[in-house]
This record gives structure tokens, C-alpha cells and sequence, in this order.
């Protein structure tokens, strides 16, 4: 049974766009896989396709010798455990402290009753303190969550997926909206996670610097396609202008330009 993430022919339309276009991609368990590309390429959509936010209008997703796109019920919330998603938007509770929403990961585990009343173990808060311990937090853990920085509040998301126990952890754009130094912190816990526990990382990013620096593998989307696969090596200043095109020229400065993330990563 291949733990090999595989993705065959899949497509998603949306009225006329087809935002995903007939992707075909397997990702080797353990990879950290970014996915880069111009607004609109159809990166946000490939992930949360692979999570099961959308359904694909057409092929399928491959797991451990399961058809994620035929999930339904306990099974697709399994699916989503072991798929963990991180978003943009953090996704936190703001008057919940952090440990709590650290917690919140575990509800899967729950049935309804606990999950209603937040009730959680003393195994289940430890889990929770070692995840927030991995990404420097414990002495944020009983602050709610609305007073810490967004740095610090993206990492609140990663120690959330953390404790899910995931195979797999997406992360839509998890530095967009960060300052280079927490950027930089964020980047780095999702490399340490990566190496440390054998988890597949798939990463939408924004910044070419990024993706070179943390990526074993950059994926290049171009109108729902897949433009490019390969190493940061193989992706030179030519590839980049082909996947940005000549209408994203500015898109290519900006993005070749910038150096929101330093270009070293922890041994």
C-alpha cells in the first residue's frame, strides 16, 4: 500500500474557469513540496481540493490505496485529520487562550458531547504544551489567541495541526501576510515538522527567494496547469518568465525581487 499522495487527471471548474486543470502529480512521502505561481493559477484550489473543502468536477485523489475524492462522513473527517490545512487566515478562536486552540486539533478524536464542552485529557494537553514547546509558544499557551502577533498566531496553527497527528499538512499561503522575521519563524517550524517527524509539507507561496530556500521540490502552476516540476535549482530566471508570462512581468519583478525569507534553513 503506497503512502504516495497521488493526484490523477484532476480538474475543477468553476462556471467557465477551469481553475484546476487535468493535474496529474504524485508526491513521495516525506517531500516539502512548494507550489508557487501567478494569482489565479489554481494553487489555493489544488490544496484545498486535496483536503476535500472542494470537490473536483472531474479525476481523483490517491492515498494509502483510498479514493479521497469518494469520502463521505467519518471517513472524510479522518481524511481531513490526516490531511491537516493551514490557512492564511490562521483560523483561530481569538477569545479561546492559545492551549485551547492548540486542543482544538483533537476534536476529531471526540464525539460530540466532549467536543461541545471542550473537554480534553491530561495525555491531550501534553501533546498539546510538547507542539507549542516545538515552535517556541509555551509562554503564550493560557494568552487568547487575538492578542498574539500574526506570526505568532500562524504558529498557534501549525501546533493545532501538529497535534492532529497528520501524514500530510497543507499550508495556503501561511507567510503571506508576515513580516520577514515571522515569516522566517514560520517557515523554519514547518521545515523542523517536516524533517523531525516525516511529515509530507505542500506549501503555496508567494516569493521564489521562499521556495528555493525551504523547497525539495517547487511545482509551478500556470492557468490550472502544471507549468513546471523540479528542483530550486532547475528553476532559473527563464523558467521563472515562462511561468509568470509576459503579462506577469510585474508579478516576476516583485516575486524574483523579494527577500521576505531569509535563503538559509536550519540543519
Amino acid at each position: 500500500m503506497s503512502s504516495e499522495l497521488s493526484l490523477q487527471n484532476l480538474s475543477r471548474q468553476f462556471g467557465e474557469t477551469r481553475a484546476v486543470d487535468k493535474v496529474t502529480l504524485n508526491i513521495r512521502p516525506g517531500q516539502f513540496v512548494g507550489v508557487i505561481g501567478r494569482s489565479g493559477a489554481g494553487k489555493s484550489t489544488m490544496l484545498r481540493l486535496i483536503n476535500r473543502l472542494v470537490d473536483p468536477s472531474e479525476g481523483s485523489i490517491l492515498f494509502e490505496g483510498t479514493d479521497i475524492t469518494a469520502l463521505k462522513g467519518k471517513a472524510l473527517r479522518a481524511w481531513r485529520r490526516d490531511c491537516a490545512m493551514i490557512f492564511q487566515q490562521f483560523n483561530l478562536v481569538d477569545r479561546l487562550d492559545v492551549l485551547t486552540n492548540v486542543l482544538i486539533g483533537r476534536l476529531a478524536e471526540h464525539g460530540f458531547l466532549s467536543s461541545m464542552a471542550l473537554r480534553f485529557s491530561d495525555d491531550e494537553r501534553a501533546m498539546a504544551i510538547q507542539a507549542l514547546d516545538r515552535l517556541d509558544l509555551v509562554p503564550q499557551a493560557l494568552q487568547r489567541a487575538g492578542t498574539l502577533s500574526g506570526g505568532q498566531q500562524q504558529r498557534v496553527a501549525i501546533a493545532k495541526a501538529l497535534v492532529q497527528n497528520p501524514k500530510i499538512m497543507l499550508a495556503d499561503e501561511p507567510i503571506a501576510s508576515l513580516d520577514p522575521a515571522n515569516a522566517t519563524l514560520v517557515m523554519d517550524g514547518l521545515k523542523t515538522i517536516n524533517r523531525e517527524d516525516g511529515i509530507t509539507v505542500l506549501v503555496n507561496l508567494h516569493t521564489l527567494d521562499t521556495a528555493r530556500a525551504y523547497c525539495d521540490r517547487i511545482i509551478a502552476m500556470r492557468q490550472g496547469r502544471i507549468f513546471f516540476d523540479g528542483t530550486a535549482a532547475q528553476l532559473t530566471d527563464d523558467v521563472v518568465r515562462d511561468i509568470y508570462g509576459l503579462e506577469g512581468l510585474r508579478d516576476f519583478n516583485q516575486a524574483v525581487t523579494s527577500t521576505s525569507v531569509r535563503t538559509s534553513v536550519p540543519a
